[in-house]
């Protein structure tokens, strides 16, 4: 054990009634000054108790000052020695009040300050509130950062820049964007931390503008700025997406010998890779000296969210160490533009090379790639995964596990995952009544709905689309129409697109074609292209022509890409036997180069994802997967089945080609595929990129019925159920 030179011994012995002179030369201040850990310190602690030097107020702060500031301190140990001081001065409140604000236990702060007004002699000075407003900060409590507020003006001290500094940062961090503008008025000499609080205070809150625009009047005022001060301004920059001003403060920087140092290197590459200049990041990233892991990652997470995943990887390889918040720039980045396989491709290879730990990011992350791909089994692995280690569920998975659930078709698991928390925000009974709506059971979405109310938890806009979707498929007109008219009045959330969208969707799958115009034209906003679109899809499932021809065109007008238009509106004349019009659109669209996008599904079995293109015959097992599909098609013509033909958007005189072209569509490749190889106890599950066409829903119908399986097929839609020849889809065309 490491001792100090100097025999403790021969410390001279003090009774509590006598005081110590403030000589920074006493023996025991030297100690303090020389000590570099714990266990001397415990020695010059248990002396001066020994001695009765503890009982000194002036000794006694010097023993807590270096038991609560030194950098071997620990605050339990720093409390002890507190408890010990008879009569600890102002100072050693202060110290305590202020280890406790920086620590996770800022609240005891607080409580350390009310002791101290009430059973010390001694009334809160100038060093005192700042820390104390700090405290407050931590815990975002308007009501005693007001209060405290008060007793500074109480005290004189409003015009003290540093107090005024911490009610700054206070208000920026409770939300009080107002009343930190009025403290910062009133200071009279700001400084650059008044600055510096205002700037990173409005970036933080999301008015990037002001920010900036409190930076150019920092300038005016000839305030010089430092890095925190860039820091901010940064912030601003990446939030409002301006890479041209961006580029500006990183030469500003430069041009005015501003320190520039790690944590400023990194902003300054997060907003290029934020700002989707991959060419500026690069350059900087290979300047850098010095780099950390939030370096790597950065770079690396901004490869992979614009999609440059082999540069993605080449950073994860190269990086020193990989830790787990690389490895979810990564997972994240395919998942977020859409390549779900990839993403748990990378998550299987973390969890092979067992090099970090998966958490709370991965796992979020990995279940959405799950959801986009219907893959149940892994997401089922996952879950088991959580439960094997012991993870608690918060909000942010318990939505995931909802989520990729009830999107793989199993809306039984995801009520369990539901009713198995206590806790649950309005994302977690958001996700339920999706779950819930998706798959057509829109009564029990609306009554999910009505329970949350009771718990009082105030839906959001989400909440609101999720019910009106569930209105929707399950033809509850009267009840959309409650829920959309309570939105602004009852709930202060104003009607978006989207909601506009989903009533124009309940009016006209509900035939009522001539209220949904009606609704379009009152609409208060200009109507987008998916309310023109909702209303297209209606007009498809009721035949109305005329009317899907002008959606049609004022869906062009907005979107002239839109295949899908063309799409419905030729299914809208097919439908009708309008052929001439089928030609015509064809013709059109061949001219224009537009294409009809290709219909895919997926099936996952033993933990793989099968994909299946419409005509299809890359998969391996293409042979027995049409072999089986003749074989369906003859049972099912035994069985009566008439191909319907009205909703080919080609123009095929031969029935036997139509019947051909029919019986190529993607998901019949993947029942055909599931009934080889998903073992007969269990769903076949297929997830479809498009909507489902009236003749492959009546054909997975009748196969449940002739091979007694149960199918659960996801189209972009919803979720249709077919079981012993019956369909939950009861009111889909």
């Amino acid at each position: 054990m490491e001792t100090l030179s100097t025999p403790l011994l021969s410390l001279p012995r003090y009774s509590s009634s006598v005081t110590v002179n403030n000589d920074h030369d006493h023996p025991v201040f030297l100690h303090l000054q020389r000590c570099t850990n714990p266990s001397q310190l415990k020695q010059i602690h248990a002396q001066m108790l020994r001695t009765g030097l503890l009982f000194d107020p002036y000794s006694g702060s010097k023993l807590f000052a270096a038991s609560a500031l030194s950098p071997f301190s620990s605050l339990d140990y720093a409390r002890k020695v507190f408890d010990q001081i008879p009569k600890p001065n102002l100072y050693t409140w202060n110290t305590l009040i202020r280890v406790y604000a920086s620590s996770p236990e800022p609240l005891q702060g607080i409580l350390i300050f009310l002791r101290m007004v009430h059973e010390s002699p001694y009334y809160p000075n100038k060093f005192t509130f700042p820390f104390v407003i700090k405290a407050a900060a931590e815990i975002f409590s308007l009501c005693v950062g007001q209060a405290l507020h008060g007793m500074v003006i109480k005290s004189s001290l409003g015009a003290d820049v540093f107090i005024s500094n911490s009610l700054i940062h206070f208000y920026m961090s409770c939300g009080d964007l107002d009343s930190a503008y009025r403290v910062f008025m009133m200071v009279g000499e700001k400084d650059v931390v008044s600055w510096n609080s205002m700037i990173t205070g409005l970036a933080r809150r999301g008015c990037a503008e002001k920010a900036l625009q409190m930076f150019q009047k920092m300038e005016e005022q000839n305030v010089k700025p430092n890095d925190v001060t860039m820091l901010g301004v940064l912030s601003a920059c990446t939030k409002k997406l301006d890479l041209e001003f961006g580029r500006w403060v990183h030469s500003y920087i430069e041009r005015n010998g501003i320190s520039v140092n790690l944590t400023l290197n990194n902003a300054t590459l997060d907003m290029y890779t934020k700002c989707r200049s991959l060419e500026d990041a690069k350059t900087l990233f290979d300047m850098m000296k010095e780099k950390d892991i939030v370096t790597w990652t950065t770079m690396l997470d901004g490869y992979a969210k614009l999609g440059a995943y082999e540069e993605a990887r080449q950073i994860l390889d190269t990086m020193p160490r990989q830790d787990i918040a690389a490895w979810n720039a990564l997972i994240s980045g395919y998942e977020q533009n859409g390549k779900s396989k990839e993403a748990l491709s990378i998550y299987h290879e973390l969890q092979q090379s067992k090099i970090a730990k998966p958490d709370e990011i991965t796992l979020v992350s990995t279940l959405s790639a799950c959801a986009q791909l219907g893959a149940l089994e892994v997401g089922d692995s996952i879950h088991a995964y959580i439960k094997e280690l012991g993870i608690k569920l918060n909000c942010h998975l318990t939505t995931s596990l909802i989520d990729m659930y009830s999107k793989c078709g199993d809306i039984k698991k995801a009520l369990e995952v539901f009713y198995s928390v206590e806790k649950r925000d309005v994302f977690v009974w958001s996700a339920m009544i999706a779950g819930l709506a998706m798959h057509g059971q829109g009564k029990a979405a609306i009554d999910l709905f009505s329970r949350m109310q009771e718990t009082m938890i105030r839906p959001n806009s989400v909440t609101f689309t999720n019910v009106l979707c569930a209105c929707s498929h399950a033809g509850l007109v009267k009840e959309g129409k409650t829920f959309f008219g309570m939105m602004e009045p009852v709930y202060g959330i104003a009607p978006e697109l989207h909601h506009y969208s989903c009533m124009v969707d309940i009016l006209g799958r509900a035939g009522l074609l001539e209220e949904a115009v009606e609704f379009i034209e009152k609409m208060p906003i200009p109507p987008s292209d998916s309310v023109w679109g909702a209303l297209l899809g209606a007009c498809q499932i009721h035949g109305n022509v005329e009317l899907a021809e002008r959606a049609c065109s004022r869906l062009l007008e907005l979107d002239p890409e839109n295949n899908g238009a063309y799409v419905l509106l030729s299914n809208v004349y097919a439908k009708t036997g309008k052929w001439d019009g089928v030609s015509r659109l064809r013709k059109h669209m061949r001219v224009t180069g537009l294409k009809k996008e290709q219909g895919g599904s997926r099936i996952e079995v033993n933990g793989v994802i099968h994909e299946f293109l419409a005509g299809d015959n890359c998969h391996p097992l293409s042979k027995e997967i049409y072999s089986k599909l003749d074989e369906i098609v003859v049972r099912l013509k035994s069985a009566g089945y008439v191909p319907n033909k009205s909703q080919l958007l080609q123009l095929i005189e031969e029935d036997d080609m139509q019947e051909h072209a029919l019986n190529l569509h993607s998901e019949k490749l993947a029942i055909a595929f599931g009934l080889l190889y998903v073992e007969a106890s269990q769903p076949i599950r297929i997830i479809k990129n498009l909507r489902v066409c009236g003749d492959c829903h009546s054909v997975a119908k009748l196969i449940s019925r002739l091979y007694n399986r149960e199918i659960i097929l996801r189209d972009r839609y919803r979720f249709h159920h077919f079981s012993g020849g019956h369909c939950s889809c009861k009111d889909y065309w």
